[in-house]
């Protein structure tokens, strides 16, 4: 049976960082939609904002692509955390000395496809 590719959507430019999204991203990582929805919306951090609504959004990627999918038969097939370009500010500091001071940004890709056999 050939391998299928899957339905994308990518959330780009995130003002977030890469290593703080990662965690977020692992746990959800392989498991039904459903269920990582669930465990997305009861996590306190940013970065699972940010990955659910992404994977929302690939969830209606497939359905709209495939009359026939059902959003429960769809899974985590690959979830993605890439860094973005950093924003440099200026942080002034004391005796009229300053830091740079760097905003991180991320970008997120996640794959849902049907679980096969079932």
């Amino acid at each position: 049976m050939a391998e299928t590719k899957g339905y994308v959507a990518t959330s780009k430019f995130l003002i977030a960082s890469p290593t703080k999204v990662r965690p977020v991203a692992h746990v959800i990582s392989r498991k039904t939609c459903s269920q990582a929805m669930s465990i997305l919306e009861n996590m306190p951090q940013k970065g699972a904002r940010l990955v659910r609504k992404t994977l929302k959004s690939a969830v209606a990627n497939a359905l709209f692509a495939d009359d026939k999918l059902d959003e429960d038969t769809l899974y985590v097939k690959e979830i993605r955390i890439d860094e973005g370009p950093r924003l440099k500010r200026v942080w002034f500091r004391a005796r009229g000395r300053a830091d740079q001071l760097l905003k991180r940004m991320c970008h997120i890709t996640v794959t849902v496809a049907e679980k096969a056999g079932e």
